[in-house]
């Protein structure tokens, strides 16, 4: 007896943070006269991509083995460079402020912006995967 959100509503909300996300990052770029915050972007829309390509398993691999990690390399590699491209993205704009190429300011709004298109796109994945049954669906805890 929990709360059902149609996956219209999830849209149009995850549509509206999405467009949070990208204003925060071209506010970054336009305000400061200095483009180098539209790298962020292309790191945050990659990073999901290869836990998307290498995804999951086919489930011939047992996950509940500690020990046994036959067939898992390819989810683990996906794992691995979405890990990097996260932490690429994070940093970038830190490098970006540290070689004094972008101010305070843009960095921070470059950063939260992007993680937040990030956590757009997690959440998305994670609202319309197939494999997840409608009573594990506890966004707003009911």
């Amino acid at each position: 007896m929990g709360l059902q959100v149609s996956p219209l509503t999830k849209i149009i909300c995850l549509s509206g943070v999405l467009a949070l996300g990208f204003l925060l990052i071209i506010l970054s770029c336009a305000l400061f006269h200095n483009y180098y915050p539209l790298f962020d972007v292309l790191v945050f829309l990659l990073a999901p991509l290869p836990n998307a390509l290498f995804g999951r398993s086919d489930g011939f691999s047992s996950h509940g083995e500690f020990l046994n990690e036959s067939g898992r390399n390819g989810e683990d590699f996906g794992h691995f460079m979405t890990g990097i491209l996260v932490s690429s993205g994070v940093l970038l704009p830190v490098v970006f402020h540290h070689a004094r190429l972008i101010n305070y300011e843009s960095a921070l709004m470059t950063l939260s912006g992007g993680l937040i298109i990030y956590l757009c796109i997690v959440v998305f994945t994670w609202f319309f995967n197939g494999s997840l049954e409608s009573e594990d669906d506890n966004l707003f805890g009911y």
